[in-house]
């Protein structure tokens, strides 16, 4: 497995070992012992979710104000522009984000370390997208921060408008949001 440090270093793009042939392929998606070696953390991950969306859906950017999730994300059909914002209060990259393109072609995964908002828009007329995380989801404690944040100024590669849920267009800006 590939580990590459994004601009954030705690935020890390990682490359599992493709076996291609005419078949088709075969890439083992996680192994603890690996993780650990190549990324230098130990996440316990206690949930796994999935979600399907179509062309144009952002989702995000959400997080969990109590018990935080780390997330090791990847996308199985499609491709999505995935983002990851900083908001840990006492880190020198508060407010920045990173972003990467994950798809069911580059086989790419990011983790998206705990003190993160994280978001997705859909590239492709769909994307099924997979995600490991190390709490369990908390309804109660989710909060989101609105995607065109101007202070955060993401890049979002949008054609047009992003499709959203009513909870994600009334999101807060990340200086009215609780963070870490």
């Amino acid at each position: 497995m590939k580990v590459t440090p994004t601009r954030i270093p705690a935020v890390l793009v990682l490359e599992p070992k493709v076996f291609e042939d005419p078949r088709g392929f075969f890439l083992e998606s996680y192994n603890r012992r690996v993780f650990k070696e190549a990324a230098g953390v130990d996440p316990e991950f206690v949930q796994d979710n999935e979600s399907f969306s179509v062309r144009n859906v952002l989702r995000g950017l959400h997080y969990q104000i109590q018990q935080p999730q780390g997330k090791l994300v990847r996308v199985v059909q499609g491709s999505v522009f995935d983002v990851a914002v900083d908001i840990r209060k006492s880190s020198p990259t508060f407010g920045n984000w990173v972003g990467a393109e994950l798809s069911s072609t580059n086989h790419h995964q990011l983790w998206v370390p705990l003190g993160f908002a994280h978001g997705f828009l859909v590239l492709s007329e769909s994307a099924e997208f997979l995600y490991k995380t190390t709490d369990y989801y908390a309804p109660e404690f989710e909060r989101s921060i609105v995607w065109n944040d101007a202070k955060l100024n993401i890049e979002w590669p949008l054609e047009g408008s992003p499709r959203l849920s009513a909870k994600d267009a009334a999101a807060s800006t990340l200086a009215d949001a609780p963070t870490f």
